[in-house]
């Protein structure tokens, strides 16, 4: 799966270099510095000049668990304390080129972050690479963006001292065409020749509850993983938007598989006991959205509504997930003394609840493990983000606060952050509580402070 995720990456690396030469060599170098004809030798390098840039950042940062202090320094790790990004840019009036590069002291110290080519027509454009997309309205996680998985690992560590969660989404290989109706409307296509799911670890400090009953089950598991590289696990999907009057409003629909991963089991009787085959899943699904935007006296209001359509319409298959809703409702503002609040809404809601089976890994024996057994009706989380700007705004003190109302259980996040001409240093945090069920709860011994430096050239 990685080798062949890595290919791939290397084929569009590939494209994009070659369609950039391609470029270059159009325009003969013509960079936009304003040579005449004769002494640039090109009348399209004059027409049409090409304009380059490179910029990037580069960080320190120290990244340190409270669990881990308390145990010695024998038992404390403060991470890769180096990370950077590249960024390379190619533009003329008819085409640009996006090469984003994350370096990083492991084993890979070079990755690419984003990599595409895009081509303007008046008003269609078309896209191709690897490119993050953001649909729908919602600041943070909404249930319309959909294109990209996430690394959920770092949400936490990422995000901690960020607002942006574009460093948490994992770039597709994706074609994309936007085409303009008048000034305010339009029209969006993408097409995703392959799959990824969610970045989700299986074992360690961030792996989820719900993937580690496969190595804590009592019964010997043999787990397999699909081939997701295969057309088979193409996705597309279509968006429109436009505004009306003060309004902006949107409307998508998109077929793909739901980037949380599903399990089936199948038991293979054997001496002198069972084995059980762990098959992962990646149920496809329908999703049909929208969403508006608009300012209410002073608020700035979003809002997003999605119908999930799986394969499960009965509500009893354990391997796949029941169709859902899912909601959100957010605004910001600034309130009083300079304070601005950013809080959202979310929830989503299981259809067909009552059907759902056990979630006790010995019913998997019986056949009656659901991989939604024992959720609630639904999953509300509120999000809060409060901030304040001062010393000319240079300093700014933050925190932000993620609750699970269900599972009672939260994230607390507070940052301080400086920032002065190209030089950013933040002081942030994590601290999880509730209920070790709860799907923040969980990791409530994963307590961290960080501290980075960021220079950004």
């Amino acid at each position: 799966m990685k080798n062949k995720s890595v290919k791939i990456k290397g084929t569009f690396f590939l494209l994009m270099c070659i369609l950039l030469i391609g470029s270059i060599n159009a325009q003969e170098f013509g960079f936009g510095f304003g040579f005449d004809d004769e002494e640039s030798g090109s009348q399209g390098s004059m027409n049409n000049p090409l304009n380059v840039s490179i910029n990037g950042e580069v960080s320190a940062s120290l990244l340190g668990y409270i669990d881990d202090f308390s145990k010695g320094m024998d038992h404390t790790r403060l991470g890769d304390i180096f990370s950077g990004r590249l960024n390379f840019s190619a533009r003329t009036s008819v085409a640009d080129g996006i090469i984003n590069l994350r370096l990083m002291p492991a084993a890979m110290p070079v990755s690419i972050d984003e990599a595409y080519v895009r081509i303007f027509f008046d008003s269609f454009d078309i896209t191709a690479g690897l490119r993050k997309l953001t649909w729908g309205k919602a600041d943070s996680l909404g249930p319309l963006d959909v294109i990209n998985p996430l690394d959920t690992s770092v949400i936490y560590t990422v995000m901690a001292d960020q607002s942006n969660i574009m460093g948490i989404k994992i770039a597709r290989p994706l074609v994309h065409a936007s085409f303009w109706i008048g000034q305010f409307s339009k029209i969006e296509g993408v097409f995703i020749p392959n799959f990824e799911g969610h970045g989700i670890a299986k074992t360690g400090r961030w792996a989820d509850s719900r993937m580690e009953m496969l190595t804590d089950s009592p019964l010997p598991i043999t787990i397999s993983e699909p081939d997701t590289s295969t057309l088979d696990y193409a996705q597309f999907g279509i968006r429109f938007t436009t505004t009306v009057g003060s309004s902006d409003i949107g409307a998508q629909y998109y077929y793909g598989r739901l980037p949380q991963p599903s399990i089936e089991f199948t038991i293979i009787p054997s001496l002198p006991m069972s084995q059980v085959q762990a098959l992962i899943l990646y149920n496809p699904y329908h999703q049909l959205g929208f969403d508006y935007a608009q300012i209410l006296y002073g608020f700035n209001v979003r809002a997003e509504l999605a119908f999930n359509i799986t394969e499960d319409l009965s509500g009893d298959d354990g391997s796949v997930y029941n169709p859902s809703m899912a909601w959100s409702l957010g605004f910001d503002r600034d309130i009083a003394w300079g304070i601005n609040l950013n809080l959202q809404a979310a929830q989503s809601i299981i259809l067909m609840h009552d059907k759902l089976g056990s979630d006790n890994p010995a019913s998997v024996s019986s056949g009656n493990f659901d991989i939604e057994g024992g959720l609630p009706l639904t999953a509300t989380r509120m999000t809060a983000l409060v901030s304040r700007k001062f010393l000319r705004d240079e300093l700014e003190l933050r925190a932000a606060l993620v609750w699970g109302i269900e599972d009672m259980d939260f994230v607390f996040m507070p940052a301080l952050v400086w920032t002065k001409d190209d030089i950013r240093l933040a002081f942030s945090g994590g601290f999880f509580a509730g209920d070790t069920d709860g799907q923040l709860g969980q990791y409530r011994d994963n307590n961290f402070l960080k501290i980075s430096v960021t220079y950004t050239f």
